[in-house]
């Protein structure tokens, strides 16, 4: 029977996914980690916990790669490695949900802890650096936030003030500024698909952040 245990026996922590790997979510080893699980988990996870508007849930698979384009075009600099990072970013959500803001400062330091040490099973997975560098976190943190601005007035319901005051008007590129403007959510194999095709071109082989087979 789910969630009865023999007695001293430990809780399961391990998730079993569909490729047939069993991560453990207390000591995840990156031997257990998979794109197709990831891009099949994140296509499924709603963001704003489905509280936007349209036929379909926004799913954190489409914000991923909203967060990477958004980040690769400012900056153009950038080698791919730093673009997955981007892609890859809200990976741990694929097994652990996307929990929103305010939930996650009530749960406080450990859960982030706890969220951490899966992220950087996943970076040691597709070759990146456990921690990144402070300034590309900055980075991708300030894409995220971009991001959030127009899904929350976009799809959300949130006023362009309202979404101001948590996330910040921001300084876009009129193009950028345009596609994000255009925001609609897609059923769950196109956005599965769309992931999948953006890590699949940053880590061809040849480019910098190509993944380990």
């Amino acid at each position: 029977m789910s969630g009865t245990y023999r007695e001293g026996e430990r809780p399961r922590a391990w998730q079993r996914m569909l490729s047939g790997r069993r991560l453990d979510l207390l000591a995840p080893s990156p031997d257990d980690i998979a794109i197709e699980d990831i891009a099949h988990g994140l296509a499924r996870v709603a963001r704003w916990n489905g509280q936007t508007s349209g036929e379909y849930a926004f799913s954190v698979a489409e914000h991923a790669v909203l967060v990477e384009q958004i980040a690769s075009t400012l900056n153009a600099e950038w080698e791919n490695r730093w673009r997955l990072s981007a892609l890859l970013h809200d990976a741990p959500e694929y097994v652990i949900g996307d929990l929103i803001s305010p939930f996650k400062a009530a749960i406080g330091f450990d859960y982030k802890a706890f969220e951490n040490r899966l992220l950087e099973a996943i970076h040691e997975r597709f070759g990146l650096p456990r921690h990144l560098p402070d300034e590309i976190k900055a980075a991708i943190k300030q894409a995220d936030r971009i991001a959030a601005y127009y899904e929350a007035t976009r799809l959300a319901g949130f006023s362009e003030a309202e979404a101001d005051r948590y996330f910040g008007i921001p300084a876009v590129p009129a193009s950028l500024a345009a596609l994000l403007s255009r925001l609609e959510a897609s059923p769950v194999a196109k956005a599965q698909a769309a992931f999948l095709a953006r890590f699949e071109m940053l880590t061809a082989p040849g480019t910098a952040a190509s993944a380990s087979p």
